[in-house]
């Protein structure tokens, strides 16, 4: 008679913890992944990955106003929403985002910013790199699927 109750009690137990962890598997699943931006880290690894040419002709402090410039344009485009922890995802609409879109919104910001951009391509480079520090942390989302671009 104990075997029996420790047995029942043991697939009980079983079924309990089976049936949370897969309710919470898929709550987990609806929930866009956590990427942290840490705007010192973004200025650290875009510096890193410019170009030297480019390293040559912005300071640190114009790349983090240029960083910024970015995130706020991302804020503005609605990829950098207000509340996102725990947040189920409701992309509604395809947005694709075209670094030579962002290269002209930053040449703009660079100028309202007093920013002295010597080349265009430093601009590029900028944005190509910070477009890889966000899929280093895992904030870029997949590729469009059907026509090219």
């Amino acid at each position: 008679m104990f075997v029996f109750l420790v047995v029942v009690s043991a697939v009980i137990v079983f079924v309990i913890a089976a049936i949370t962890v897969g309710r919470e598997a898929r709550r987990l699943d609806a929930v866009a992944p956590r990427a942290v931006y840490d705007l010192e880290v973004a200025v650290a690894f875009v510096a890193d990955a410019l170009p030297e040419t480019t390293q040559a002709r912005l300071t640190l402090d114009e790349l983090r106003e240029l960083l910024v410039a970015h995130m706020r344009w991302l804020h503005a485009k609605g990829l950098q929403p207000d509340k996102v922890v725990d947040r189920p995802q409701d992309i509604d609409e395809v947005l694709i985002v075209d670094e030579l879109t962002v290269a002209a919104f930053m040449l703009g910001a660079a100028e309202e910013s007093g920013i002295e951009v010597l080349d265009d391509v430093d601009v590029v480079n900028v944005v190509e790199a910070h477009l890889a520090y966000f899929d280093a942390i895992g904030a870029i989302g997949p590729e469009p699927e059907g026509e090219s671009l």
